[in-house]
């Protein structure tokens, strides 16, 4: 195969200041407008469709669903309130935001705080002191462990252009991030590639954002498997509509309330 960026010539000595450098190169982002092809593989069987969405930080939402006709589902979420409105089958679902609630849809269980990072390139991490770093092949390896015995294990590329360039100069590029539980089992992995720079429109020097436009993810107790690949993504430099992210429902369909089991 072919070879692997590895490790910088200079490399980072210390993994929390690699993980505040990663971190920074989005800082300037807000708000998004994407189109993606997701392709989920879960227990009822492979779901591929186009999707239209909005993002806004740090934890609004709006996923529509579409077809040759048109929305066939769509998914709002204000940080608090959860719709779905599936018009294949006239009903309109509403609840609290959760990952229950959000995996309705996607496949995917995960808050909408979580959500947007992973879509971002970026990804929530556990809340620790115990951080270790290695340098391989893959770029830098960093574990965190948590008092619970729950571990995490994020994996930094570096770009080919950066592998003599001081730590303060290297672009990090989010490649992996994976939770495990205290018996070691996988609770969820993502999986970042085909990163792209996007012109934003919020930098004063007219930068870009380098953003994944392939984000996968895998969910072990569900058996999901979601395959999102962008094919277009605008970052906005004004704050989203505030109707984008609620819904009221259309006459005719059957109005349910949902929980979060």
């Amino acid at each position: 195969g072919c070879p692997k960026p590895g490790c910088p010539t200079t490399p980072h000595a210390s993994p929390a200041r690699a993980l505040r450098m990663h971190r920074s190169l989005t800082r300037t982002v807000t708000a998004l407008r994407a189109e993606a092809r997701v392709d989920q593989r879960g227990p009822e069987g492979r779901i591929r469709g186009t999707v239209l969405l909005f993002l806004e930080r740090p934890d609004r939402v709006r996923f529509d669903a579409m077809t040759q006709l048109g929305p066939a589902a769509v998914l709002t979420s204000d940080g608090s309130a959860f719709q779905l409105l599936d018009m294949r089958e006239d009903r309109f679902l509403q609840g609290p935001t959760c990952p229950a609630n959000i995996g309705r849809l996607l496949g995917i269980r995960l808050g909408g705080e979580e959500l947007t990072r992973f879509l971002l390139g970026d990804t929530p991490r556990l809340e620790t002191d115990d951080v270790t770093m290695a340098c391989g092949e893959e770029g830098y390896e960093i574990t965190l462990r948590a008092e619970d015995g729950r571990t995490q294990e994020i994996v930094l590329g570096v770009r080919e252009a950066d592998r003599e360039a001081p730590p303060e100069q290297q672009h990090l590029r989010l490649r992996r991030s994976e939770l495990r539980r205290a018996d070691g089992s996988v609770d969820w992995r993502a999986t970042f590639d085909e990163f792209r720079v996007v012109p934003d429109p919020n930098d004063p020097e007219g930068r870009g954002v380098a953003l994944p436009f392939e984000v996968r993810f895998v969910d072990p107790d569900t058996g999901a498997d979601t395959l999102v690949r962008f094919r277009s993504i605008e970052l906005l430099d004004e704050p989203v509509r505030e109707g984008v992210f609620r819904q009221t429902p259309p006459p005719g369909v059957t109005v349910e309330s949902v929980s979060c089991d």
